[in-house]
């Protein structure tokens, strides 16, 4: 647990001087999240320690959770291997009494995910019937494009491993004045906005209303439709989204800004909430 780096033997060459010397890299490794002892999905991810954040938060954004209620334990699985050992990459949530447990076999196929093949009006159509909160920010947030300006460079300056690695994407979570309130690291964007989630699930604290989540890279559709499925009003990123990720935000009441770089910044969706 918690192997966030490793170090490997890297030839450098600089303006055509030639050294060996070892590089610090991010840490991947695959997760597997398992629902009732029932293997549900595989994700490659860095192991930070937010494991049990990263599966509960998945589960969010599945529909399978609402709160720490639903959870009755969450644990590494011992005899990962062939000869017993406990690898630390199996996760296994066990539900709580009472919470429906969803047909895994059918899930993987109809609902939203990026392997999952599904896409266009099938996928929004099973945001909207699984969403278990509508964005419902009352009163209105709205953020100034000035706060929202500030938030990349306050998400940089908490990116730690980054600054070691040069190879993890970010999530953030900000209140609607522009203070951090999370903030965590993955090899993938989605596995860092799970991790968030997951710990908003286990502090009680979904829906998130009244936040504002930024992403490194762009706003793809998966990313859209975790916002959505945590109650999240604002979806912000440094790079561009993607048409589906358009399309979500539109229907969903979802703010979504893009390249949000400097001063500058496209408001895709949702432009109310941007106090211009």
């Amino acid at each position: 647990m918690g192997r966030v780096t490793e170090r490997r033997p890297v030839v450098r060459i600089r303006d055509g001087a030639v050294s060996s010397r070892p590089d610090t890299l991010v840490a991947e490794e695959p997760m597997e999240i398992r629902l009732n002892g029932r293997q549900l999905a595989v994700t490659m991810r860095t192991p930070t320690g937010d494991d049990f954040a990263l599966a509960t938060g998945f589960l969010v954004s599945e529909g399978v959770l609402a709160g720490p209620e639903d959870v009755r334990n969450i644990l590494y699985c011992a005899g990962a291997t062939a000869e017993g050992v406990n690898t630390y990459n199996v996760v296994d949530v066990q539900l709580a009494p009472g919470v429906p447990l969803p047909d895994i076999a059918l899930e993987r196929h109809v609902f939203t995910s990026s392997s999952c093949g599904i896409c266009g009006k099938a996928s929004l159509d099973a945001v909207r019937t699984t969403a278990r909160w509508k964005i419902a920010d009352d009163p209105p947030l709205r953020v100034t494009p000035e706060t929202l300006s500030a938030l990349p460079d306050r998400l940089r300056a908490a990116q730690k491993v980054f600054d070691r690695t040069g190879g993890l994407h970010a999530a953030a979570l900000f209140s609607e004045d522009g203070e951090l309130l999370d903030v965590r690291e993955d090899v993938g964007r989605h596995n860092a906005v799970d991790k968030l989630v997951g710990r908003a699930l286990q502090d009680g604290r979904l829906p998130l209303s009244r936040t504002v989540l930024l992403v490194s890279g762009r706003a793809s559709f998966e990313l859209a439709q975790k916002s959505v499925m945590a109650g999240i009003p604002v979806l912000a990123a440094v790079s561009a989204p993607s048409s589906l990720a358009v399309d979500l935000a539109a229907e969903a009441g979802l703010t979504l800004v893009g390249f949000l770089r400097g001063g500058s910044m496209n408001v895709y969706a949702g432009a109310g909430r941007v106090a211009v």
